[in-house]
């Protein structure tokens, strides 16, 4: 008995070591075929993730064939409540928004939380949409108020994206001095509402709609039109923090009947291992894969700028074999 502890023992050792982050943590690719890695991986992630996450579980398989990854898209908030209201079995939740595991998962279905992509918010649309010959980043809005042009989002109850709809419309109304601009879009086009982003693409393939909020990542991986809109407009910058803060949204929280208030923020993803992941060690052996150099390839060839490492103020509860993805909130952790 003894024996068969020391093998296991040494066998965990060797893939420790395998996992090391290397000097400065740039050497971070799991070895290929090593045949300690096998088992079913179950994935969460929001839809905008949907094509960037296929292609690294693609490549990680064929790299260890005795592993099978299941991935299950949906609103980032939608994933969430799937372990936390469903008990639902899952070993990596990847959000479009890193607060969704903040407010929702932290601190009873997860203890940590790693940032690691941006992203910023267009206006996308094709060639048959109404006004597609005239519209621009100044004159927008109020195309997309007009009668006869019709326009989808996502939920925000479900989805980062459909919150941060609401965002870049309020900071609109700012931004361009539209008065009224956000009343207008609150009661237009309700019929158009879908749980997450990605589902929007359908609308706007079928001539639904002509236009939707949707990532600017998305509109790149499909090919479809879509306006470039001011910094102070799109989420994407982080020096514009304070003035993004300006706007809030009332959202459903982690209780039926409660409510949380999201405020207007850079926007950044986050992943996360749930507490009661099934199979934890291979989880951190595909995010050790898909945060190094080869995850990093697939996200910004879709359109997603990779930010890892960056801040955690959780970097204490990320496991050791991730941490060099991340950095303390307090340089002295």
């Amino acid at each position: 008995m003894r024996i068969h502890r020391l093998i296991a023992a040494f066998a965990m050792l060797g893939l420790i070591g395998l996992f090391s982050c290397g000097s400065g943590g740039e050497k971070t690719q799991v070895q290929a075929g090593d045949s300690l890695l096998k088992g079913e991986l179950v994935i969460f992630h929001a839809g905008s993730l949907a094509l960037p996450v296929k292609q690294a579980c693609d490549s990680f398989m064929l790299m260890h064939p005795q592993v099978r990854i299941r991935c299950e898209a949906a609103g980032s908030k939608e994933c969430a409540r799937k372990i936390t209201d469903l008990d639902k079995p899952c070993d990596i939740m990847f959000s479009a928004d890193y607060q969704v595991i903040d407010f929702l998962m932290i601190p009873s279905h997860a203890s940590w939380n790693l940032r690691f992509a941006t992203n910023e918010m267009a206006i996308v649309y094709n060639e048959h949409s109404a006004y597609a010959e005239q519209i621009d980043s100044l004159n927008w809005p109020e195309i997309l108020m007009k009668k006869e042009v019709r326009f989808g989002r996502s939920n925000p109850d479900s989805d980062p994206c459909g919150v941060r709809a609401h965002f870049t419309v309020m900071l609109s109304e700012i931004y361009y001095g539209k008065r009224g601009l956000y009343k207008k879009f609150l009661g237009k086009d309700l019929k158009y509402i879908r749980p997450k982003e990605t589902d929007l693409l359908a609308l706007l393939e079928t001539g639904t709609v002509d236009y939707i909020f949707l990532y600017r990542s998305v509109a790149q991986q499909h090919g479809l039109k879509y306006l470039i809109l001011p910094d102070h407009v799109n989420l994407r910058h982080a020096g514009l923090k304070d003035y993004y803060a300006q706007v809030s949204l009332e959202t459903l929280g982690k209780k039926p009947g409660e409510k949380i208030t999201e405020t207007g923020a850079p926007m950044v993803y986050g992943l996360t291992i749930p507490a009661r992941a099934p199979n934890r060690e291979l989880a951190i052996a595909f995010l050790r894969y898909f945060l190094g150099d080869a995850g990093k390839k697939i996200m910004e060839e879709n359109g997603q700028p990779f930010i890892v490492p960056a801040p955690s103020d959780t970097y204490h509860n990320i496991p050791e074999a991730l941490k060099c993805f991340a950095l303390p909130d307090d340089p002295q952790q």
